[in-house]
């Protein structure tokens, strides 16, 4: 029913790709190379609306590596046994850290939501690069390293629960962007009760789960 057009796919000079040039780029071999699900949020990060996209194999090589911190974190949270929790509430927690992540979670989860709907494809990617590999990676899980070390059950618990809460919800989000490595990840962890990821309902987050305070404390 509708139909989204790009702009070119270019060399990263801008010139359009040319056999007599000798600057195509086959993405069969970047996809051999680096995975579709690299080469996929490239394209998708790069397709500002009204513009051409600059394809480089750096930029591809970058976003393998987003693929890889994802399936690290995800590795992490199986190791600290945090799983997804059905009888988990992510409006009652009370660590200032678990409701941090959450709060930046469902901001995330609008702005790629938003996004998706209006066909900024590269700002649903940003929103969602920002908060895996900055807030959920590079932040939460380092904080709540020593809640996850914790000898008080309620607090290991909910903190678990928080975790594998979080994690499942951005496999969600991320899943139409990087369908391959989600599943994967999805299936591993989550996916024998719950059916396949690409089957699952979108992840509807309340706002009323935004924690101001949580936001200003831990910034």
């Amino acid at each position: 029913r509708e139909v989204y057009i790009t702009g070119l796919i270019r060399d990263e000079h801008g010139q359009k790709m040319s056999k007599s040039k000798g600057n195509v780029i086959d993405p069969l071999e970047l996809i051999e190379k680096y995975g579709a699900d690299a080469l996929r949020f490239t394209l998708l990060a790069s397709v500002a609306q009204g513009s051409d996209i600059k394809l480089s194999e750096g930029r591809v090589q970058g976003y393998r590596n987003f693929g890889t911190k994802l399936w690290n974190a995800a590795r992490f949270c199986e190791l600290n046994r945090c799983d997804l929790n059905p009888d988990f509430d992510p409006g009652g927690t009370r660590e200032i850290v678990n409701r941090w992540a959450i709060s930046k979670l469902v901001q995330a989860a609008v702005r790629t939501r938003e996004s998706i709907e209006g066909y900024r494809f590269n700002d649903a990617a940003s929103a969602l690069y920002h908060f895996t590999w900055n807030e959920f990676c590079d932040w939460y899980l380092e904080l709540a390293k020593p809640f996850l070390e914790s000898n008080d059950p309620a607090r290991l618990e909910e903190t678990r629960s928080a975790a594998g809460w979080v994690l499942a919800q951005l496999l969600h989000l991320m899943h139409p962007l990087t369908p391959f490595v989600t599943e994967e990840l999805w299936e591993r962890r989550y996916g024998a009760p719950g059916g396949p990821l690409i089957a699952a309902r979108w992840p509807e987050l309340p706002d009323t789960l935004v924690d101001r305070a949580a936001e200003a404390e831990i910034d």
